[in-house]
Parts: structure tokens; sequence; C-alpha cells
């Protein structure tokens, strides 16, 4: 293990993106343990006002990340300051991300369904942290060989290629499936071959004439939200805590 993140961590120079990352999930993880605590009303913490306005903490977290992203652009890859810049850069971004739901809505959606947005935003970043740290690079030019990646002709037209095979994904109306094939493109490959959801773009301009593909296509989406809507709500309950109509209902049964 020790000889795994020497090479691939310290010798390329991802210890800052390392740091980053690990404050940013722990970041997010004591945040909502405080929040949820808060909401309890039980111990020490509590909102933070001025002039009778709520303080978010989107408001520091963006403050930190400036500070961050712009220390460490400038202290470059190595060093104490690349480090202690990339902890400020990934405690900002964990702070904003976690209110990512208010900043979309532009209102305070914190404890509703539309809040689990900020949930999502913060597995999905997490997630492609966690490939850039293990050495995916987007557009597949990982997979190309030594030899390839010095022919500049053959590394533009493979992020060409993949950019707009992500797109194709995209316009399906699989926003997730389109961001991770940025880094693995037979995730995006999977996802092209199988019907677009309805509402999406390619649906709309493609199965307009085609009764039977609109047809597949809502039956598929239905039941991929059906079998996954438990899943994601259990997640969403244990990382983000219960939306208030959740514990409403929970009161109601008791």
């Amino acid at each position: 293990m020790g000889q795994w993140v020497q090479r691939n961590i310290v010798e390329p120079g991802k210890v800052p993106l390392l740091l980053a990352l690990t404050a940013f999930v722990l970041t997010f993880l004591i945040t909502r343990v405080i929040t949820r605590l808060i909401r309890a009303g039980k111990g020490p913490f509590g909102n933070i006002s001025s002039g009778g306005v709520h303080i978010h903490h989107v408001v520091p977290g963006i403050v930190l990340t400036v500070a961050g992203g712009f220390g460490a652009v400038a202290s470059g890859r190595h060093g104490f300051g690349a480090g202690a810049f990339a902890v400020v850069f990934g405690i900002g971004t964990g702070l904003v991300l976690d209110e990512f739901a208010l900043i979309l809505h532009l209102d305070d959606v914190y404890w509703t369904e539309e809040g689990r947005k900020s949930v999502e935003a913060v597995v999905l970043t997490a997630a492609l942290g966690g490939l850039l740290l293990v050495g995916f690079s987007p557009f597949g030019v990982n997979d190309m060989s030594q030899d390839e990646l010095q022919d500049r002709g053959s590394v533009i037209s493979t992020v060409v290629l993949n950019f707009l095979f992500s797109l194709a994904v995209l316009s399906k109306g699989k926003a997730k499936m389109a961001v991770f094939s940025v880094f693995i493109p037979f995730l995006g490959l999977l996802a092209l071959v199988r019907v677009a959801r309805p509402g999406s773009p390619w649906a709309r301009r493609l199965y307009r004439r085609r009764p039977r593909a609109r047809a597949k296509a809502l039956l598929r989406a239905y039941r991929h939200d059906r079998r996954w809507a438990g899943p994601r709500r259990m997640v969403g309950d244990w990382l983000g805590g219960k939306t208030t109509a959740e514990l409403a209902q929970s009161e109601e049964r008791s």
C-alpha cells in the first residue's frame, strides 16, 4: 500500500489533490452533523445571523474556495503551501456544495426534497475526485501510450471524439452517466446503446414519430426510477438527513 501511494500519489504530485479531497469529504460530513444537531436543538451549535440576516455557510465557503484556489495555483503542486491551500480549497468547496441546492434554486431548500441535489452534487464531486486521484484522465487520455501522447494529433482527436461521445449521452438525458463517461468512456457506451430518457433532446427529436420507442423509453424510465428510488432515498437520509416532509410523516405515524 505504501509503495502504491508513493508511486501513484506522491511522485506524480497528487498529494494536494488527496488533501483537498479528504478535506472536502470531511467538511461535508461534519457540516451535515452540525446542521442536524442544530435542527434537533441539540449541542452548543446554532445558526449565525447578522442584522437579522441568516448567514448560510455557503458564504464563508465561497471565500475559502477563492482563497484556496488562487493560493493553490500560485504555489504549484509541491511544498507546504500547496498542501495548505489544497486543504483550504477542499473545506471551502465542501461548504459551498453542501448548499448547492440553495444556489440552484435561489431559495432555502436545505431540508426539502430539492435540497437532496446538494447531496448528489457532493457524492458526484467526490467520485470524480477519486477517479482523478487513482489516475483516470478526462476523455480517455490515460488509455493512450507514450508514443500516442507525444502525437498532438492523436491526443486532440481522442479528446474531441470522447467529448462528442459524452455530449451524445447527455442529449439522452443521462447527465450522471455523461459526466462519468468523460473519465470512463465504456460507461458512456452502455448509456448510449440504451434508449433515451423521456423528454430528453434525443427523445424529442428521434422518437417523435416512433411510438414504440417512446413507449419503451417511458417504461424503462419508470422501472429505473422505481428500482432506485428506495436506495437513493436511503442514502440521502443517511448522508443529508430526512426532509421536513419525511419528518412530518414520521410524526403523524407515531
